[in-house]
């Protein structure tokens, strides 16, 4: 880490799962079941994360049923968590998932707008297309669509909610006529927002994923575990990009880092080893098997992952989970296959990349990212909620701040602000 003379740049977001990225976080703390469900504990998470200057909260959102025994998460809709913390907060952005196959886009325009204005210009929408075959049946569909359906739905969808967003401000009535989509009817009542309209986030990590994203997205949440792939996906987006006839600075790259925090490496071991003991059995090896897109349950723990799993041929069209989480696995696997056991060791971020250790092994990783250009910022995913903010705030962040990466004070009211006055190019 040579210079301390970079512009404090970093964005800085958190994903707020719940209790916690670990399936057992609400058995480690002083809370209770129902906590989630009311505004309370929503309001506090709020309130800490602003305290330590985040730029952004983040909820995703899976609507289908699951066992909340396995994990408690995703419980309520998520607009409705961020209109909580919007009345606690004054500056923290505010980012909401809600899927392009499976919503109404003049309903969506209308509730991701509200939200906008009724918070001052601090919300974002993370646009996704869902691949999950659990949410199809909720919704009474057999399967989901193919991915190229998917991605030119979604394309189509975010195209008319924007057509919707800019008519509150016009007040002209919009006429939309697409492959998948039509709508000819007034203009949005609600009116526009301090920063005009929510910013566009997309979290697709394939081909059809990153083209959206160069085309309408401000904002992309990226799944890459390593920082010379990382590099390649940032640049990737943003020349992408300027095909669409946008600048390259108009995107954001933030992938998602995974935390368990100690005041020393040994303690952080120490507190990752207890969670994992207490999730439930198998839950990481699901996990694992999830992104593999194959059952691990029979393999052996001491004998490296087989080849005839990590070299199967996926069609990208037809493959239904993440097709980015894929082949980002896949290769961070071929890199760290000792056995099975070692890469589910490794694999603690579920998909994302971690730090088992100290606020200041935390920040190396954070800070090396994003002065290498391989993050504009990041998205923490924190072992315990409320626990691990704290820490995080508390810790994390004035490092991140004394080494000048990030922030002393938020410059801008609005998200988009913020993210256009940080905005780098390819």
């Amino acid at each position: 880490m040579s210079g301390r003379d970079a512009d404090a740049g970093l964005v800085l977001g958190v994903n707020l799962q719940g209790f916690g990225q670990r399936p057992a976080a609400w058995r480690t703390q002083d809370v209770q079941p129902t906590d989630l469900l009311g505004a309370a504990f929503w309001e506090d998470l709020g309130r800490t994360a602003e305290r330590g200057l985040l730029d952004m909260v983040f909820l995703a959102d899976h609507p289908s049923y699951s066992d909340p025994n396995v994990r408690a998460y995703g419980l309520l809709e998520p607009f409705v968590a961020l209109g909580v913390i919007a009345g606690a907060t004054t500056h923290l952005g505010l980012v909401g998932t809600a899927s392009t196959t499976y919503n109404d886009p003049v309903e969506l325009a209308e509730r991701t707008l509200s939200l906008d204005t009724i918070s001052g210009g601090r919300s974002a929408w993370n646009a996704v297309t869902t691949y999950d075959r659990s949410v199809s049946a909720n919704f009474g569909v057999d399967q989901n669509p193919d991915r190229p359906e998917r991605y030119a739905r979604a394309g189509e969808f975010v195209d008319l909610v924007q057509a919707l967003w800019r008519s509150a401000e016009t007040g002209e009535d919009v006429r939309f006529r697409g492959e998948f989509l039509s709508h000819d009817g007034a203009a949005l009542r609600v009116p526009p927002s301090a920063q005009g309209h929510p910013v566009v986030f997309q979290a697709g990590g394939s081909p059809h994923g990153r083209d959206l994203a160069a085309r309408v997205a401000e904002g992309v949440f990226a799944v890459e575990l390593t920082p010379e792939p990382a590099r390649e996906h940032l640049r990737a987006v943003k020349l992408a990009a300027e095909t669409h006839g946008r600048r390259s600075s108009d995107v954001t790259i933030v992938p998602g880092l995974s935390l368990v925090l100690g005041s020393t490496e040994a303690e952080a071991r120490a507190r990752f080893d207890h969670l994992e003991s207490l999730a439930p059995d198998g839950y990481a090896l699901r996990a694992l098997g999830t992104h593999l897109d194959a059952d691990l349950t029979d393999l052996p723990l001491d004998a490296p992952i087989p080849a005839r799993i990590l070299d199967r041929e996926v069609d990208p069209v037809t493959y239904g989970p993440s097709l980015g989480y894929h082949e980002t696995v896949v290769r961070w696997v071929r890199a760290n296959n000792t056995s099975l056991r070692d890469v589910l060791r490794g694999f603690g971020g579920y998909g994302a990349r971690i730090v088992v250790g100290t606020p200041e092994q935390a920040a190396d990783t954070i800070e090396d990212w994003y002065r290498s250009r391989a993050a504009d910022g990041i998205n923490l995913m924190i072992d315990e909620f409320p626990r691990g903010l704290e820490t995080v705030v508390d810790h994390l962040v004035p490092i991140l701040q004394e080494r000048g990466v990030f922030h002393r004070e938020y410059e801008h009211a609005t998200l988009r602000g913020r993210l256009a006055a940080r905005a780098r190019p390819a």
